[in-house]
């Protein structure tokens, strides 16, 4: 075998010249920006005015555009900033810069210091509604109370909630209970101290529920004034207490219209996903009714995104899309998504105390110096 009957294997003599193609070549390829090749007339004379009617400005074929989220976005307004996945400082972050943008696209604030209370009551009732389960209120509840009490105020957290889940989350198991919330609502004979217990927590006590509040939903509504059957529970704790917290149902029945109408504030935990964000509207026409009818002095506190994951551009949105509807009702704190959440359900205690120096203690702290900004008490 010889190389011959390879291609491209064959050899040429030094002297042999190969026959140059007689296929004519392709035209090179324009420069995508050709220089001019006119002399400049601008160094020496003023350039003149163009009288060829310019073209208007292409619109964007629709098809290459971002795709927006759906339409039934509760009609809020489309957002306009367009926030970073960057993991932002949390607000009073002393290494942190103070220009920094949050998360809710606003620059941080920097937020005053609590000092101690000067003196004990009367307290600023403050309701955790939501009627989407799954938001974070029991959580924001729990560790914005704990959050409070490091303060050295007194702090009252009512679970008013049939399922009893702050009641578990501060190391009370509700089917043990002899009495709870339910008793001091329908039985005039029982004194709220027979019901309230300590926790764990310096400053922090708990008026527990279990199942049985579920029936005081239905027992109510033959009841006259039936609306303010809380608020007449309260009335002798308050002197007492720099701070209420009550932790709603996931409904807007009953119970969660009386929790509103012994309330003077409202904090909304908002979990940064589409559902959630449509019921807010429904939520908010709820408060108009209760501010119309049972309770004018109600007020919204503020809006508290939960959940929160700056990775994902929904969630980005979602949050952007509230801040647009509320502006500065929206909490500067934002509480982002963690493990340590559900290990804290487990043992019964809050983020402050059985991870006091994570992220997650130092968001609820946070929070805390906001809401105390916004409702002094102590």
């Amino acid at each position: 075998m010889n190389e011959s009957t390879f291609p491209g294997t064959q050899h040429h003599d030094q002297h042999q010249y190969v026959t140059p193609s007689t296929e004519p070549m392709s035209p090179a390829p324009e420069p995508r920006y050709a220089p001019s090749t006119e002399p400049d007339r601008t160094a020496h004379h003023d350039p003149e005015p163009s009288t060829t009617p310019q073209e208007p400005p292409a619109t964007a074929d629709p098809s290459q555009q971002r795709p927006i989220i759906p339409n039934n976005y509760a009609e809020m307004p489309r957002p306009t900033a367009k926030l970073t996945a960057e993991d932002m400082a949390p607000v009073n972050d002393p290494h942190g810069p103070r220009h920094k943008i949050g998360p809710t696209g606003r620059p941080l604030p920097d937020l005053p210091e609590v000092l101690p209370p000067t003196r004990r009551g009367p307290a600023q009732v403050i309701a955790m509604c939501n009627q989407k389960g799954g938001v974070g209120k029991t959580t924001t509840t729990i560790n914005l109370g704990a959050a409070i009490a490091e303060t050295g105020r007194k702090v009252l957290l009512i679970d008013f909630d049939p399922q009893g889940s702050a009641s578990i989350g501060l190391g009370v198991q509700p089917h043990d209970l002899e009495l709870s919330v339910y008793n001091l609502l329908m039985q005039r004979d029982i004194r709220p101290d027979e019901v309230i217990r300590p926790t764990k927590v310096e400053n922090l006590d708990l008026l527990p529920a279990n199942i049985d509040l579920s029936a005081a939903e239905v027992q109510l509504v033959q009841e006259v004034a039936r609306e303010y059957t809380l608020q007449r529970v309260l009335e002798p704790l308050i002197p007492h207490y720099d701070v209420i917290l009550i932790d709603c149902a996931p409904s807007l029945g009953l119970l969660t219209v009386n929790a509103l109408t012994a309330s003077h504030g409202i904090v909304v935990p908002l979990e940064c996903e589409f559902f959630a964000l449509r019921g807010l509207a429904m939520l908010t026409d709820t408060i108009a009714k209760v501010q119309d009818r049972l309770n004018p002095k109600l007020e919204i506190v503020g809006i508290l995104g939960t959940m929160f994951d700056g990775r994902t551009t929904h969630a980005r949105e979602v949050l952007d899309r509230v801040v647009q509807a509320f502006d500065e009702r929206v909490f500067h704190t934002v509480i982002r998504r963690t493990v340590k959440f559900p290990e804290t359900t487990v043992v019964g205690e809050p983020i402050t105390t059985y991870a006091p120096s994570s992220q997650a203690a130092t968001q609820y702290r946070d929070l805390a110096k906001e809401v105390l900004a916004r409702c002094p008490a102590g």
